[in-house]
C-alpha cells in the first residue's frame, strides 16, 4: 500500500477547543489576543476570527462546561502557534 501525503498547499481552515467557560475563553483569545468574535451559540460556543474568514477557532462548552483543568500529563492539545504580522 502506499503511503498517502498531504498536499504541500494544504492549510488547517480552522479548530475547535473545548473549553469550560466561554467567557473565559473569549478573555484570552478577543481581549488579550484580539480575535473578533463572528458567531455565538448562547453561553455554549464562540466562533473567533481575524479579518473576513467565518473562524478560526471554535470554542465550546459541549460537554466540558466548568469542566477541571486538564492534567498536567494528560492528552489533549499541547501546543499552537498564532504567527502575528510584524
Amino acid at each position: 500500500m502506499e503511503q498517502y501525503s498531504v498536499p504541500p498547499k494544504t492549510r488547517i481552515g480552522h479548530v475547535h477547543l473545548k473549553v469550560s467557560n466561554i467567557e473565559k475563553a473569549l478573555g484570552f483569545y478577543r481581549d488579550l489576543l484580539g480575535f473578533e468574535v463572528k458567531a455565538t451559540y448562547g453561553d455554549q460556543a464562540a466562533f473567533i476570527a481575524a479579518g473576513d474568514y467565518h473562524h478560526h477557532i471554535g470554542l465550546n462548552t459541549w460537554n466540558s462546561k466548568d469542566a477541571p483543568p486538564a492534567p498536567k500529563y494528560g492528552v489533549g492539545l499541547f501546543h499552537t502557534a498564532i504567527n502575528y504580522p510584524t
